[in-house]
């Protein structure tokens, strides 16, 4: 459950800043807008992840699917709403939620292995 609620905090801050960036009127709700096609992605990449594989939510195997789906499916549905799907927003898109997906993933692979030894 944690993990999860990682995971949404993190691509809800991704839609945050990129909204802040370009100084919206309505921030909260321009961040909602973009961030949802992203959470439905994620949550597609966790069913197949946790669902499907029954892999531990926090392992580096399941942000895999999850980071893919968010970007892939996220751009999708972007693409069918009528969003933006530049070619940059694609590549920010990409390395911004790969570093927050697997970030904190990597991170807690490393404390697993110190505590391991």
């Amino acid at each position: 459950m944690v993990a999860a609620v990682l995971d949404v905090v993190l691509i809800v801050a991704f839609a945050a800043i990129g909204r802040a960036s370009h100084s919206e009127s309505h921030p909260v709700l321009e961040s909602a807008v973009v961030a949802w096609p992203f959470l439905v992605g994620a949550a597609a990449g966790w069913a197949v992840a946790v669902g499907v594989r029954r892999w531990a939510p926090a392992s580096l195997r399941a942000g895999v699917p999850i980071w893919v789906g968010a970007v892939v499916i996220g751009m999708v549905l972007r693409a069918l709403t009528g969003r933006g799907v530049a070619v940059s927003f694609v590549i920010v898109a990409t390395i911004v939620l790969g570093v927050f997906l697997m970030g904190w993933r990597v991170m807690v692979a490393g404390w697993q292995r110190r505590m391991r030894s």
